[in-house]
């Protein structure tokens, strides 16, 4: 059996504030390392599956330069799969900007089917777990099915950002709602579906001629699935999975990697997680540093005084004497200057905070807001930003009109963006 995966890309992920503002979700850094789309990636290569295509649209340039020709997770084939980017195109007919995921496949289909894969996994880009897909095809080939969907608990009250599935005792998949308001289960819709190519065909193309549609696996095409007696199952799943959609589940996934029994394995060396590396130093730590509960990333200055606790530094971070960082995620090259305080924060790429500024807070309150910085913003020294508030991409010191941001205050840049 044949397998192309499908990996969906080009999302704009709006509820992840600034840090989508200059890139599509997926390429979104984690865990000091990698960006959010070497899970799938990583998952398709550790499952054999060596044929990929990346459908891409929102902002995808730092994606693109991240994947490159594949290298990295031995993508980098011509002749025997590979991985390819698709982005959306003009054409004289039926080709225009995505409508919804399943409009991307769907405009994407002939190249999709080009070399007639038996099977056709479609996944999101912007999810983070660790799963061996082989299992879920050989569930699928026995029972015969037209589609199967990865499927997993969550704590029921979050059940409703997610599709919930109704099934019986083989798993067959008696009923499917998308996002209701109160959820009947909490057995949620993964968002990885295993289709057989000329099943997927013929409902892409059903699907594409309904002027009622929004061309979307979730609202769409699962649910006529259902209700049409198609062969649809649930392939259940067991270990961690998080959609850090939101800011928050993007800040949670990284506080459950530094909790004493991490529940995702990046250390298990059976499953590899690959990213694209650059090469940078060691990590430098003085005698008087102190770091906790913590992950620190290549080339990052932990300088004297310093203490960084419970946070997840990117490559090149480095900390001032006397600064503390406290349960925060801080992205590539920014620096911390001396005396300045960061607690449940995220700071993105690039941003100077300046000396004694005060950056969020509250980390005895679980409740808390997160204090967010946007990437080449720079914090004036002496600043307070108070927990809940945000400072967006490319904010300068003339931005500001004063020394503090309140909570839900947005402070963005003024230049125009030929400007900046």
């Amino acid at each position: 059996m044949k397998t192309r995966a499908v990996i969906m890309a080009g999302g704009e992920g709006a509820r992840l504030s600034v840090l989508t503002a200059k890139r599509t979700k997926p390429a979104v850094p984690f865990a000091g390392k990698y960006r959010i789309i070497d899970f799938a990636l990583s998952n398709c290569v550790n499952s054999n599956i060596f044929d990929i295509m990346v459908l891409a649209q929102y902002r995808p340039q730092s994606l693109i330069e991240h994947i490159g020709s594949g290298g990295s997770w031995d993508l980098n084939r011509d002749f025997t799969g590979g991985v390819r980017i698709l982005t959306p195109y003009k054409a004289r007919f039926d080709a225009d900007w995505y409508e919804g995921t399943a409009d991307a496949v769907q405009q994407n289909f002939t190249f999709i089917k080009r070399g007639a894969p038996d099977l056709v996994l479609i996944l999101s880009g912007d999810h983070i777990y660790t799963m061996d897909y082989e299992p879920m095809i050989t569930f699928h080939l026995d029972q015969r099915a037209d589609l199967t969907m990865g499927a997993i608990r969550v704590p029921l009250e979050e059940a409703s950002r997610f599709g919930i599935l109704d099934v019986d005792k083989k798993y067959r998949v008696r009923a499917f709602v998308e996002k209701p308001e109160k959820p009947p289960s909490n057995l949620v819709n993964m968002g990885v579906y295993l289709f057989n190519r000329e099943a997927l065909d013929r409902i892409l193309w059903e699907d594409h001629q309904r002027e009622d549609s929004a061309h979307d696996f979730g609202k769409d095409i699962l649910p006529r699935l259902v209700k049409g007696k198609a062969r649809v199952y649930a392939f259940p799943y067991t270990g961690y999975w998080m959609d850090v959609g939101t800011m928050h589940s993007y800040w949670q996934a990284h506080m459950d990697l530094l909790s004493p029994n991490p529940p995702l394995k990046l250390y298990d060396r059976r499953w590899v997680i690959h990213t694209r590396t650059e090469e940078r130093p060691p990590v430098r730590i003085p005698d008087k540093a102190c770091i906790f509960a913590s992950m620190v990333a290549d080339g990052c200055y932990i300088q004297q005084d310093a203490r960084v606790e419970s946070s997840v530094l990117s490559p090149g971070v480095i900390v001032r004497p006397g600064a503390v960082v406290r349960e925060s995620i801080i992205l590539t090259d920014c620096v911390i200057e001396e005396g300045a305080v960061v607690e449940r924060a995220i700071v993105d790429k690039y941003v100077t905070v300046g000396q004694n500024a005060h950056i969020g807070g509250g980390i005895a309150n679980p409740d808390i807001q997160l204090a967010i910085i946007g990437k080449n913003s720079q914090v004036l020294p002496g600043m307070v930003v108070e927990p809940g508030a945000t400072i967006a991409t490319d904010v300068i010191p003339s931005d500001y009109e004063g020394s503090v941001i309140k909570s839900g205050e947005t402070i963005s840049t003024k230049r125009k963006p030929y400007e900046i």
